[in-house]
């Protein structure tokens, strides 16, 4: 299996880890006999997932689910685990190591494969890339970061088709850039989001959480960017978690070019 231009699409796709970065969640829930509504209890708000929910009250009650203000007002988040590539229509995966450092809206993160190794860095206004040729999303207006602004001016929370047993809704800011939310009816959680850019998909999956001083961290999700040659896949496994650690000045430099 070669990872050769495809590689530049897997690593755009793997550059917006750094919303799993922001995810917490909520402390307790408690399930409703009624399956058209859960109460889902945070530290001190309760809030009811109902059919009738408006747009703007299901973004609350994932703000809520995912932490609150505990989750809006989160320093840093660091990440270090094992990373599976899968390159389209392919059932091997290249196995490598991930680091992730995430600050409000900056990144830090580093891959190392066999084959595939890169660095990629969002220093909050510009973006920079190891590999040549490949341009970063503006990583400040998508993903979990948005749903810390969903009650900001210049937002709006519009609805989408609910999936299964998820509720959905997608959170836009004054420019059009957009993001859609999957919320768990039983939890209120994000477990899912989807991204539109350039003409591609970029989708992100929860699978598992570990509370890490009252934040709720993904240890297990995947990656996945629908391409025109097919589905580009990462799946990581989180070794190890720190939040709000004190962080060198240089930790988002952009190496001069």
């Amino acid at each position: 299996m070669k990872f050769t231009s495809p590689a530049t699409c897997l690593s755009l796709a793997l550059a917006l880890l750094l919303f799993a970065g922001s995810s917490s969640g909520i402390n307790a829930q408690e399930k409703s006999s009624d399956k058209t509504k859960v109460a889902v209890s945070v530290p001190g708000k309760t809030s009811v997932i109902t059919a009738a929910m408006s747009p703007i009250e299901l973004a609350r009650t994932a703000f809520n689910a995912q932490g609150g203000e505990k989750f809006r007002n989160l320093k840093n988040m660091m990440l270090i685990g094992s990373v599976d590539l899968y390159a389209p229509n392919s059932t091997q995966s290249l196995t490598g190591k991930f680091g992730i450092i995430m600050a409000g809206e900056k990144l830090r993160q580093e891959v190392q494969s066999p084959i595939v190794s890169f660095q990629l860095i969002f220093d909050g206004e510009q973006s920079f890339s190891s590999m040549r040729g490949m341009n970063l999303p503006p990583l400040n207006k998508f993903g979990l970061p948005v749903l810390a602004k969903f009650d900001q001016p210049g937002y709006t929370a519009t609805a989408l088709p609910d999936k299964k047993k998820e509720r959905a809704f997608r959170l836009s800011d004054a420019e059009g850039n957009s993001t859609d939310f999957y919320v768990e009816s039983a939890t209120g959680r994000v477990v899912r989001f989807e991204i539109f850019y350039n003409g591609l998909t970029f989708s992100f999956e929860y699978k598992s959480f570990r509370e890490v001083d009252g934040v709720l961290v993904p240890v297990s999700f995947a990656q996945k960017l629908a391409a025109p040659q097919g589905d580009f896949i990462a799946e990581f496994k989180v070794k190890e978690a720190k939040l709000n650690q004190d962080l060198p000045a240089d930790a988002f430099a952009i190496p001069a070019q």
